[in-house]
């Protein structure tokens, strides 16, 4: 029996990636801060959200379908931007975006990439292209990004704010040191001309610490916003104070993330922070965002693991969700094939998960199909108190 024939969720598409992958690649790639705490909590608070199905509903044909910044997604699940997809397969960024789009989804190209941005454009020209840029000192160079986005058909530009300075390594692990990185790696969207210097050394990281501007500020999200004619998406915002100031500038889609657990542990899970930063759009200007029928659209990332994440998320006012880790175990696993999988899992189970609770289509997916285990919790203990007298 094949491989592939045993791979029925996403766990173990990431087993197989484990069994794949060097122990320097899983290290990074897996990574979490501190005692991660945080990208636990990530999986864990799904599970704490109960669904509540409406039945005898007409749910022979299921759309998945959904509308993400002005494009059509055959799927509410697009792959956010992850680094050196190199370290999973020879082809890096140019097998992801070929498995996303076989499923009609979008992909961020993360500024972290092992390919350019024309070159990923290139190699899935029917795809649906977003670019995670960084925030630079020099911004004729934040420009000719921008420009080259356009010029190479990306339709968004996402701006990751909660990284206010950059380790600039690789090394991950204490037990990992940058000589065991076996592939070549560069980063083609963050520096022009490739330093001479050891991917990994000091020299390396000071080049990259020379270009990039840490930590950035909102003058340089109005910035980005003056200088392009692309929506433009804010990537890990957590608070609603944080959510308003992104809509009084005009930014088009808050992407509420908390790095996978990657950056600051201790921080809550993004489905939780989810519900403030929701709150918070729906009593923004009406004006502020024109683009979108003046709304900024949500996303979520972080913790998805089944479609029924997918559907708790939706219901919980995420517009889409998007995946990283998976996206990787998928490339890992099976290169294009493989990410084309996880995604092919993740809608399978969506539609299903979608047809057990009575929705045909991904407006029906709503808040009242959810209610979290304290509602079940609290009585249950009032009730063992009370049976004690």
């Amino acid at each position: 029996m094949s491989t592939s024939a045993l791979i029925t969720s996403i766990a173990d598409v990431g087993k197989s990636a484990r069994e794949k992958l060097p122990n320097y690649a899983w290290a990074y790639y897996s990574w979490t801060s501190a005692d991660g705490k945080t990208y636990q909590d990530n999986l864990e608070a799904f599970r704490r959200y109960r669904l509540i199905p409406r039945n005898l509903r007409d749910v022979s044909i299921r759309d998945t379908s959904v509308t993400v910044l002005g494009t059509r997604l055959d799927i509410p699940v697009a792959i956010g931007p992850t680094a050196l997809h190199r370290l999973a397969h020879p082809e890096a960024e140019l097998a992801t975006a070929k498995g996303a789009a076989a499923m009609n989804t979008a992909m961020v190209l993360g500024s972290f990439a092992n390919h350019s941005i024309e070159e990923f454009a290139e190699a899935a020209p029917s795809g649906i292209h977003w670019f995670y840029m960084l925030f630079y000192k020099d911004r004729r160079h934040m420009k000719r990004q921008l420009d080259r986005a356009e010029r190479a058909g990306y339709t968004a530009i996402f701006l990751t704010v909660d990284q206010p300075f950059f380790p600039f390594s690789v090394d991950k692990s204490p037990r990992v040191s940058p000589r065991a990185y076996t592939v070549p790696l560069s980063f083609p969207n963050v520096i022009d001309v490739e330093p001479p210097h050891a991917f990994g050394s000091t020299e390396y990281r000071a080049c990259l610490t020379a270009v990039v501007k840490e930590p950035p500020t909102w003058e340089d999200v109005e910035w980005v916003r003056e200088n392009t004619r692309l929506p433009v998406v804010l990537k890990g915002v957590l608070s609603a104070e944080d959510a308003r100031m992104a809509v009084e500038r005009g930014v088009n889609g808050i992407l509420v993330s908390n790095h996978g657990g990657r950056e600051q542990d201790g921080v809550p899970a993004t489905n939780c922070s989810r519900l403030c930063v929701c709150e918070s759009l729906l009593t923004s200007c009406p004006t502020s965002s024109a683009r979108f029928d003046g709304k900024a659209e949500v996303y979520v990332d972080g913790g998805v693991r089944t479609g029924t994440d997918v559907l708790k998320a939706l219901a919980l006012g995420a517009r889409c969700v998007f995946i990283g880790r998976p996206a990787l175990w998928g490339l890992a696993h099976n290169g294009a094939e493989g990410v084309q999988q996880i995604l092919q899992i993740l809608t399978d189970e969506l539609s299903l998960a979608m047809a057990r609770t009575g929705c045909a289509k991904i407006s029906d997916i709503q808040p009242s199909l959810l209610v979290h285990q304290s509602y079940y919790g609290i009585p249950a203990v009032r009730a063992v108190q009370m049976s004690k007298y």
